[in-house]
This record gives C-alpha cells, structure tokens and sequence, in this order.
C-alpha cells in the first residue's frame, strides 16, 4: 500500500498559491466547454469561509478546494481542482474528505456542487464519495444554461 505524500492544509481565498490553480482550473474548464462563463456566481474571498490547499511531498501545491456558505447547515463546494500531473493518486479524494470535515465542523450537514458533463473524473469522484444527483440549486436555478450543468448534494455523516 502507497502512503500518500501529500498535506493538507487551511488557506485563504486570495493566496497566490490558491490563486494559480484556480486560475488552472477555470482554463481547463473553458478549454473543455469551448470558452464562455461559468455558471452561478464566482466565489470570492468575501464569501468564501473555507480554502484546502494540497500540497506535494516537496511542498509543491496540487490541489485546492473551497465551501461556500449557502443557508443554514449547507455549503456549497468550489473551485475543488488538482493539477493533472497529481491526478489518479488520490489527492482528490483526500482534498474532499478534508473539505467535508470542514463543513461538519461549521456545524454545515449538507454539500452540495455544480459541475458538468464533460467532467467525468469530477462525477465519478462525488458519486463514489456518495453525493446523489439534485436539481439546480440556490443561484443556479435561475441560470440561463443552467440544464447544461449538473448538479449534486451529499448529506454529511456526522463525523
């Protein structure tokens, strides 16, 4: 059995760090879907409460992930993103366990998150980890492409 070499830890929105593979990600993202905005409202320093950053053995960032507050006891997960070249190792699933711990400890019960049909990584991840398709939600309902995304929520156990 591998032992992961990677750490998680707390960060801020607006760390240089976090910024880059943010950035990353939305790139990825509009290469995927050919260009265009994303869906709902980008997260932000102002409204985002929870940042993961993941990092390498040698300290390297490669990966991140971030909750959102929605209502009472919800949290929506952001920006959740790992750089190919860390891929397939499990960061992914020890970055949204990390985040899930988080969101119990904010007393938070439910995550729930935006993705699309071009992620299949993505999709497969929140579906082994046991998030259940839902339909849109919060800022999203109202989205004009908002059929072209998909939508999830996993109902936390306590920790």
């Amino acid at each position: 059995m591998t032992v992961p070499t990677w750490t998680v830890v707390h960060a801020a929105w607006d760390d240089p760090e976090v910024r880059a593979l943010t950035v990353a990600q939305q790139v990825e993202l509009r290469a995927r879907y050919g260009g265009g905005s994303e869906p709902g409202t980008p997260p932000s320093a102002a409204d985002v409460a929870v940042v993961l950053l993941a990092r390498d053995a040698d300290g390297a960032p490669v990966g991140c992930g971030a909750l959102r507050p929605l209502e009472p006891g919800a949290a929506e997960l952001k920006r959740m993103y790992v750089v190919p070249e860390a891929r397939g190792r499990g960061v992914s699933r020890q970055l949204l366990a990390a985040l899930e711990a988080a969101a119990r400890d904010r007393g938070w019960t439910t995550v729930r998150l935006e993705t699309g049909p071009r992620q299949p990584e993505a999709i497969g991840l929140y579906e082994s980890a046991g998030y259940r398709p839902i339909a849109a939600f919060g800022v999203y309902v109202d989205e004009p492409d908002a059929g072209c995304s998909l939508y999830y929520e996993r109902v936390l156990d306590p920790g």
